[in-house]
């Protein structure tokens, strides 16, 4: 047997974790195309009800920290994001945080509620046009935290889809449409797509350019706000948006 010697890598570069719902098919292809290239991503899954109703959503509460304990645990990760956004709200971004470090050592945790409040005072935002997918009494939850953080939503309007297999599948088509009808009833700083299994992230652009106002989704504010607090992107991280001119 021949025996090698090795060196190690230099600095690896900088570590993220994602905590992704069971039935979510879009925020893992959204954060490849949205995070720096070299950033190092590792994603585990979470046990998520079929129905999205507050109930489910709170029930994740439990699974997190087994969840977090599935990432590689060599070291400690630079951010954990929790991805759900309605799960954030229902459970709150303090019990999210510590049930993520009771599963894994990270510097920093964030889930959509946290990053959205930071994307908002980051752009100076506090009125938003709110669209969902999912049943008003989700999404009540949901705007209640938010605006005990400074951002309300004068203009709502929602899918009002219960079931989580079909929220992937709404067309990009009628997002925009629906969003366009929310804009044009006027008295907001910027339109939010809330719920990281919504397709949106081709449509944000083009919905900029005719409102004039940023469009946040998501999978958009918390890529930003996990590339942020890991200190990477230095200025290009989401820069084909608004809130790339805020990155690091």
């Amino acid at each position: 047997m021949q025996t090698y010697s090795y060196v190690l890598k230099p600095a690896d570069p900088p570590r993220l974790g994602l905590i992704v719902l069971q039935t979510d098919e879009r925020i893992e292809p959204d954060f490849r195309r949205l995070l720096p290239v070299g950033t190092d991503l590792f994603v585990s899954r979470v046990p998520s009800g079929l129905d999205v109703t507050p109930e489910t959503l709170q029930a994740m509460h439990d699974h997190i920290p087994a969840s977090a304990a599935l990432l590689p645990q060599v070291k400690p990760f630079d951010v954990v994001g929790y991805g759900c956004t309605s799960g954030s709200a229902q459970i709150g971004p303090a019990n999210v945080a510590r049930q993520v470090r009771a599963g894994t050592a990270a510097q920093a945790v964030t889930e959509p509620v946290s990053a959205l409040v930071a994307a908002c005072r980051a752009l100076g935002v506090n009125r938003v046009a709110f669209l969902s997918p999912y049943v008003e009494a989700v999404s009540d939850r949901l705007r209640e935290v938010l605006a005990g953080q400074g951002v309300t939503s004068p203009v709502f309007g929602t899918f009002a889809e219960a079931e989580e297999a079909k929220v992937s599948r709404i067309d990009p088509i009628s997002t925009r449409a629906a969003a366009l009808n929310l804009l044009a009833q006027g008295g907001v700083d910027a339109l939010f797509l809330s719920c990281t299994n919504l397709d949106t992230l081709d449509i944000i652009t083009g919905l900029e350019a005719d409102s004039g106002l940023p469009v946040l989704s998501s999978n958009l504010v918390l890529a930003w706000h996990m590339a942020r607090l890991a200190g990477v992107g230095q200025g290009q991280c989401l820069a084909d948006t608004r809130l790339g001119r805020t990155c690091p």
